[in-house]
């Protein structure tokens, strides 16, 4: 393996990053405040899991955020409430929008909030997804309500994010533009 040095060559540039930054700039500081304020701001997500035939799985889904926790509808049949059920662990990884205007022209990458959360399905019908409904109405889609579960996906431990909170350009060093943060803070 090369050593950063190495790398960046003697000139201390990346022929495909450019410039490398100065060892004395400064990593990217995040509260855990900004990065639930960027969750609140985005609707959608990766979820991962593992089936209960240890198979590893991913899906798209739209979310709304409350009271720090993501609430996500689906089907009541479907395999999305049946395998997070079964063991209650999730990874979710949030692409964050970033660019504003530019991004309808340019290709900006989005920025990332990945972390490791529980996961608990309940019943539309429940006490506790009334109670989630409730507070979630104006949110969630409702046309499908009545057939459906809702997945409370709880963040545990850290946030790592990555690009959140600098500049496109510190974007394409990623000692500049990653940062770990709690999840309660």
């Amino acid at each position: 393996m090369l050593a950063v040095a190495d790398r960046h060559g003697p000139a201390g540039r990346s022929p495909l990053l450019g410039p490398s930054p100065s060892r004395d700039a400064e990593a990217v500081t995040l509260t855990t405040d900004q990065v639930w304020s960027a969750l609140g701001r985005a609707s959608f997500a990766v979820l991962s899991h593992v089936t209960p035939a240890g198979a590893p799985r991913s899906t798209g889904v739209l979310y709304a955020a409350h009271d720090r926790r993501l609430f996500v509808v689906v089907a009541s049949d479907g395999w999305k409430a049946r395998h997070i059920a079964a063991d209650g662990r999730v990874s979710v990884t949030v692409p964050v929008r970033r660019g504003g205007p530019l991004s309808l022209l340019f290709p900006i990458p989005p920025a990332t909030v990945s972390f490791p959360a529980t996961a608990v399905v309940h019943e539309a019908g429940s006490r506790e997804g009334a109670r989630i409904l409730s507070a979630m109405m104006h949110r969630l889609p409702r046309e499908r309500l009545s057939q459906s579960r809702i997945i409370e996906i709880r963040p545990e431990g850290h946030f790592v994010t990555y690009g959140l909170g600098v500049s496109l350009t510190r974007m394409r060093h990623p000692g500049l533009a990653r940062a770990r943060v709690p999840v309660s803070g």
